[in-house]
């Protein structure tokens, strides 16, 4: 759905919304009724044509544009370029995760040694490479879905298995808030891709502690790391045990 056509159909069900019809749009902005139905069914509308319907049908045009930029859709994953572009400067990887998981540019200057003018400086670039849209004040948006994943096998994937896999499993996951399981299990397809929801459920639940959290001293949070894979796999070894 192209950025016209959303527009007009939140500005639709917002109408809807306010009892607005089509005949009363028509007698508030002086044309008829058929030439207002033209003109939403055209898709072809002015900015100022519609801050003037948004005006007479009592609509705030910042809720229509808001709901819009709601509505459109993301993405899943990243390109093999964005994911190249972000393996390019460790610091911009660095901030993309940071985004990633919802993280205010406060929260970065607070954990990391970066200043605010290079924090400002990747969330331009991460809004040039379409991961995030940069709003006012440093603030962003994600133009990802809950859903995202990185490349199976891509750049991202294939660095953090080279660097991060080991260092993060050579600890002893004995601390207070930490954990290690491995639980193996012979699941149908639809069993295993209903636990995948769960887990993406998990991540959101990470996202709102996350958030939450924000309003405690510095001292009182630690950097805490959720890796999760699920796949169909068995160790090699226990393989080679397997009945014939």
């Amino acid at each position: 759905m192209s950025s016209p056509e959303l527009l007009l159909q939140v500005l639709r069900t917002q109408m809807r919304a306010a009892g607005v019809t089509y005949k009363m749009l028509a007698e508030r902005i002086s044309m008829s009724e058929s030439s207002v139905k033209r003109m939403f069914g055209q898709q072809d509308m002015s900015l100022s044509r519609l801050a003037q319907i948004c005006k007479a049908a009592g609509v705030p045009m910042e809720d229509v544009l808001r709901g819009a930029a709601d509505a459109t859709p993301q993405a899943d994953r990243l390109t093999l370029p964005q994911e190249k572009s972000l393996l390019a400067n460790p610091n911009l990887l660095l901030m993309a995760i940071c985004c990633l998981g919802h993280w205010t540019l406060e929260q970065v200057l607070e954990t990391y040694t970066l200043t605010e003018p290079e924090c400002i400086v990747l969330l331009a670039e991460l809004d040039r490479l379409g991961v995030i849209e940069l709003k006012p004040m440093n603030r962003y948006r994600l133009r990802v879905s809950n859903a995202f994943r990185w490349l199976p096998d891509g750049p991202v994937q294939q660095f953090f298995r080279e660097h991060a896999v080991d260092d993060y499993f050579s600890g002893s996951f004995d601390g207070a808030g930490e954990t290690l399981m491995c639980l193996p299990a012979r699941l149908s397809l639809p069993s295993a891709l209903e636990l995948v929801g769960r887990i993406q459920q998990l991540a959101g639940e990470l996202s709102r502690l996350h958030q939450s959290d924000r309003r405690l001293a510095p001292q009182e949070r630690d950097g805490f790391t959720l890796l999760v894979g699920f796949r169909s796999w068995e160790f090699a070894a226990f393989t080679a045990l397997r009945r014939k």
